[in-house]
Parts: structure tokens; C-alpha cells; sequence
């Protein structure tokens, strides 16, 4: 003896009994149904296309797999189902491997028209049986449009094979599909597809496997998406079936799916064609008969499964548009942490522009070589004002070592912007690794700053440099110090105005700056209120301050954007959720102009309840 899915043993008469929900059609689709619903549909497919799910968020995932389900079901049911509300019935016949479907199909249509077998899995590409009348409508490929038509047995589950069986009434197609828990990842993503693209789904199951998780998963996503099922009880020993009916009507109830029929097909033989016996079938074969010859029974269902999968669509679409909010949110946050970490690296630089630790060391040394001795600085500072015209003099008309003061400066600056810009690269580094998003965009030399910062900060230093000789020689050019002293007071003159930027308070000696410089503030004061006077003083040391913190602030702007490109390639627009919830609104109004909401929850026709045969 052998099963209806596979050869193997089995004992007892065949019996079969059959539960249904009420008999309510439902009535027709209204006949502007596909008016406007079309064009929604058309906007919300182009909003889930436009949405992208980059970085690396518990969520991403979850929404990358919604949104190819949703792309999905309105390519292979819902806009070809609304551009055809008049198309055949697809019933999709699902279940777990071994389930025996092809075999139930074969014996429905009364030919073998998908292989059955005992190898796993038996059905690798789907089959679709139709009526010759209804073949033209599934070779157009409206319906399951990514999917290649043949006409012969595939392994390609890329194609769908297209048979015909003139025992199969018309306006009514099975489409067998690969088993929803087939060992194969391929075979199994494409059951969900088929699935999501059925106007009925007929689930078969077997008296051994009934309370298996995977089925169960599926008709929880059929009962939230308003589908059609019916359920095939099959390979029930004789003495177990009432048990076990009994027992599956209860799950079903439980799982809001009691108005779903169900038939019971017990264990038997089949003939040398592979096929159930007739009696077996015969229950299943008239109920499926009387709905292909009822066009509002057909309607009723097309409207129930239509009007819930339209239902769904925007709970499903919010969800997909939390996920993006919460990438727009995610690249936000990232891109926070690199702009917190540099902008502490503009205080640490600002601050140590006013508190002398720029004047500490070499510069200092340097300094003092320039404009003399420290005794020097001791008389300078008691008799500044009479002393004017010496200072002049003596600064302008000694040869001092003004190359070595700048290049003091220059390596102080320097070390300072390589000092501050390697932290802040660690700490932007440090910030994302501990983000999921961040740590998957790492590469391991953002944990330092660019290989060639050290020239880069060289270069801006002496165009600083350049920078405050321009400044000083606009301030001075209408007066006859620069015209008599030339470039050497020019030199002098901003190598002094470098020095006072270093200084917090505009040449008012603090403390902190007479321990660490021993007057040089005073003298810098000195050396350019004799040239320029008090107020030009203090604008040339604000307007060279500003200067060089702006040309800092630009170089770690630089430093910044290796890890702002980033998240800036990853971003997705930060209208995508706005945009998924505007065109699930638009859907959902759609729908209800259309009339298709409130759909009875249970279209499907009543069947015959069969007596033990």
C-alpha cells in the first residue's frame, strides 16, 4: 500500500468528514473598486522600494524582510488582482513536507500534473493547474510576475511550470507549492511568496504533524491578513479521526480560524496512477466544484482576502516606517558622537590658546632670545611708557632669531592639533564601536587620525603665519614705521602679535602668565603698543586669534568627515518614514472608498458535512 504523498503502509477504510463556516458570499466587489486603489498601491510600492534599512540596528533585518513581503504580495496579488478582480480563483495548496499536496492536487484534477514521490523535497519550483479556458490569464504573468512560465518539470524554483487539466472547472487553478518547511532556503522563501499571493489557501496537514510550530506560524500571517483558508486534515487513521478533528477544530478556534472548513481525508490506498480514490476526494472535489460554478461565491472570497490584505498593509507599513525612523535616528546619533568628540577638540585647542601652556618651553626660551634678556623685561616693565621709542629700536634695529621663534611656534601648534586630533579620533572611534550601527561601519584607522595630519597641521600653522605678516602689514601700511623698518619690523612685529595670541586676556598679566612667561605678555603688549597703539593691539590679537581658530576648526572638520562619509553614505532620507505612513494613509482611504472594508471574516462557502463512507 502506499500514502498519498509518499509510499508507505497503511490499514483502514477510507472515511471522510468535513466542517465549514457559514454561508456568506459576501457579495460583489463594487465596481470602482480598482478605481483608486491602484494608483495607492502603485505609491506605496515606490515608497517601500525608496526605503533603505543600512545600518546595522536590531530592526534592520526584520524591515529589509518586510518590505520584499510587502514589494512581493502587491507585484503577485494585489495589483494584478485589482487590474483583474474578474481572474480565475488561485487556490495556493500549502503544507510541510510530506504532507501529500502534489498527490492531492494530482487526484483533484485527476491527472499527474506534479511530481509526488518519496525524495525531499518532491516540489522544487511550483505548478500551476488551470482549466484551457483560464490558461491565457496565468501565461500573461500578471500574476507571480517574477516568475519564469514553462510548460515542463523544473528544479528552478525561479520558474512556474503551467499545466492544464480539462477536469479542473474553469475559473478556478491550484497552484502546488514547495513545502513552507522544506530543508531548502529557497524552496521555503518561495512558499511564503506563493502563500501571500493566494486568493484561498488550502492547508494540508497530516494526522502525525498537525501541531507542528511552522504551519502554525503561517496561518496566524493567513488569519492577520484576512486570507481564505481551508484546511485538509490527511492520513487520519479510521479510529483517530473523530479524536483528532476534534482536536485540530479546537487549535483552530483557539487561533481565531474556527470559521475555516475543514476535511478529513484518511489513510488509503492509491491506484496505479498515483492517485486518492475517488471517494476519498470526493467531498473536497464538489465543494471546490461548487465554488468554481458560484461567481459570487468566487466574488466573496476574492473580497475577503483582497479587503485583508489591503487591511494589513498599513500596520505592516508602520512598522516598516518605525524601522526607518529609527535609522534616520540611528545615523543621527553616530554622527553626534563624532561632532562631540571634535567639538572637544576645538575647546581643549581654544582653551589652550588662553591659558600660557603655549608659552611654556621652547617658544618661551625662543622668545626671550628675541627680545633680550630677562633684565631686560624686569626695566621694560617699570618704564614702558618713556621707554617707547627704545623698545621700537631695539626690536627693530638688532638682528634676532626670528626664524627659530617661528619654527617654536610652529612645532608648539603643531603638537597641540596632533595631540588634540588623535583623541578626538579615538573618542569618535570609541563612541561607534560601542553603537551596533557604528561598530559594523568601523575600519580600524579611524581609531587614529589621518596618516598625513601632521603635514596637513604644518602647512596650516605657517599659512597662519603668512596670515597675521598680511594682517599686520594692512594695520600698518599708512605709517612711516613699516615704510622706515621694512620687512624686519613686519617679521618682528607679528612673531609679537603670535605671541599675544597665546595669551588669555588681551596683555593683562594674570598670574598663571607671569609665572609661566615672566613678562612676555607685558613685552608683546609693549613691543605693539609702541608700534600700532592699545586698540590696534588688541584687534590684530583678536582678529589673528579668530583666524587661527578657524583654520583649526576647518582642518577638524576634515578629520571629522572620515567618519561623517560614512554615515552619510549609509543614511537613508530622512522623509522615508513620512513618506510610508502618507501612502499607507492613502491606501487605507483608498480601501474605504472602495467599499472593501467590513468584509464578513468568512466567505468561503459552505461544504457537505460527509458521513463515514
Amino acid at each position: 500500500m502506499t500514502t498519498h504523498g509518499d509510499p508507505a503502509t497503511h490499514a483502514g477504510a477510507p472515511a471522510v468528514a468535513a466542517r465549514t463556516g457559514p454561508d456568506d458570499a459576501g457579495g460583489d466587489l463594487p465596481a470602482d473598486a480598482a478605481g483608486g486603489l491602484p494608483a495607492a498601491l502603485t505609491g506605496l510600492r515606490a515608497a517601500i522600494a525608496a526605503a533603505r534599512f543600512p545600518l546595522a540596528l536590531p530592526s534592520a533585518e526584520p524591515a529589509r524582510r518586510t518590505a520584499a513581503g510587502l514589494t512581493d504580495q502587491l507585484d503577485d496579488y494585489l495589483l494584478p488582482r485589482l487590474a483583474r478582480l474578474d481572474a480565475p480563483l488561485l487556490v495556493v495548496v500549502g503544507g510541510s513536507t510530506g504532507a501529500g499536496k502534489s498527490t492531492l492536487v494530482n487526484s483533484l484534477v485527476q491527472a499527474r500534473v506534479s511530481a509526488a514521490g518519496v525524495l525531499r523535497p518532491t516540489t522544487r519550483s511550483p505548478v500551476l493547474v488551470c482549466n484551457p479556458a483560464d490558461a491565457a490569464w496565468f501565461r500573461q504573468g500578471e500574476l507571480l510576475p517574477g516568475l519564469t512560465r514553462t510548460t515542463e518539470p523544473s528544479e528552478n524554483p525561479g520558474t512556474l511550470q503551467l499545466v492544464t487539466a480539462p477536469a479542473l472547472p474553469a475559473g478556478l487553478a491550484f497552484l502546488d507549492a514547495p513545502d513552507i518547511d522544506s530543508v531548502v532556503d529557497a524552496n521555503r522563501a518561495l512558499a511564503g511568496q506563493l502563500l501571500a499571493a493566494a486568493d484561498l489557501w488550502l492547508f494540508v496537514t497530516t494526522a502525525a504533524r498537525y501541531a507542528d510550530a511552522v504551519p502554525w506560524e503561517l496561518l496566524r500571517s493567513a488569519r492577520a491578513r484576512g486570507t481564505a483558508v481551508a484546511m485538509v486534515l490527511d492520513r487520519v487513521p479510521p479510529e483517530a479521526a473523530d479524536e483528532i478533528a476534534a482536536h485540530l477544530s479546537e487549535m483552530l478556534a483557539a487561533q481565531d480560524l474556527g470559521a475555516a472548513p475543514l476535511f478529513v481525508l484518511p489513510e488509503t490506498w492509491v491506484d496505479g496512477q498515483g492517485l486518492l480514490p475517488d471517494k476519498v476526494t470526493a467531498p473536497l472535489a464538489a465543494w471546490f466544484a461548487r465554488l468554481a460554478a458560484d461567481a459570487e461565491a468566487r466574488s466573496a472570497v476574492v473580497r475577503q482576502t483582497l479587503d485583508g490584505a489591503l487591511a494589513a498593509l498599513h500596520p505592516t507599513v508602520g512598522v516598516l516606517a518605525d524601522a526607518a525612523d529609527e535609522q534616520v535616528a540611528a545615523a543621527d546619533a553616530l554622527d553626534e558622537r563624532v561632532r562631540a568628540a571634535y567639538r572637544g577638540a576645538e575647546r581643549t585647542v581654544d582653551q589652550g590658546l588662553k591659558d600660557g601652556r603655549l608659552l611654556r618651553g621652547e617658544v618661551l626660551a625662543r622668545w626671550q632670545e628675541f627680545v633680550g634678556t630677562g633684565e631686560f623685561f624686569r626695566s621694560l616693565e617699570a618704564r614702558i611708557g618713556r621707554l617707547r621709542d627704545r623698545v621700537v629700536a631695539a626690536v627693530t634695529g638688532r638682528p634676532a632669531p626670528a626664524a627659530e621663534l617661528r619654527n617654536a611656534i610652529e612645532s608648539q601648534l603643531v603638537t597641540l592639533l596632533r595631540g588634540v586630533s588623535a583623541e578626538a579620533a579615538e573618542n569618535a572611534y570609541t563612541g561607534w564601536k560601542a553603537h551596533p550601527a557604528g561598530a559594523a561601519l568601523l575600519d580600524p584607522e579611524l581609531a587614529h587620525a589621518s596618516a598625513d595630519l601632521p603635514e596637513r597641521a604644518e602647512r596650516l600653522v605657517r599659512d597662519w603665519q603668512r596670515g597675521v605678516l598680511e594682517l599686520v602689514r594692512a594695520e600698518g601700511g599708512d605709517r612711516r614705521f613699516v615704510a622706515r623698518t621694512a620687512a624686519y619690523a613686519v617679521n618682528a612685529t607679528g612673531l609679537a602679535v603670535m605671541i599675544a595670541v597665546f595669551a588669555a586676556t588681551a596683555f593683562i598679566p594674570t598670574g598663571l602668565e607671569v609665572a609661566t612667561g615672566a613678562g612676555t605678555t607685558v613685552a608683546a603688549q609693549a613691543v605693539l603698543q609702541a608700534i600700532f597703539g592699545d586698540q590696534a593691539v588688541r584687534n590684530l590679537a583678536s582678529r589673528a586669534r579668530v583666524d587661527l581658530l578657524d583654520r583649526i576648526g576647518a582642518l577638524l572638520t576634515e578629520e571629522a568627515d572620515r567618519f561623517l562619509a560614512r554615515t552619510a553614505e549609509a543614511r537613508p532620507a530622512a522623509e522615508t518614514g513620512t513618506e510610508l505612513r502618507r501612502s499607507a494613509r492613502e491606501v487605507e482611504k483608498a480601501r474605504h472608498r472602495a467599499g472593501l472594508s467590513g468584509t464578513p471574516g468568512a466567505a468561503l462557502p459552505a461544504a457537505d458535512q460527509g458521513g463515514r463512507a
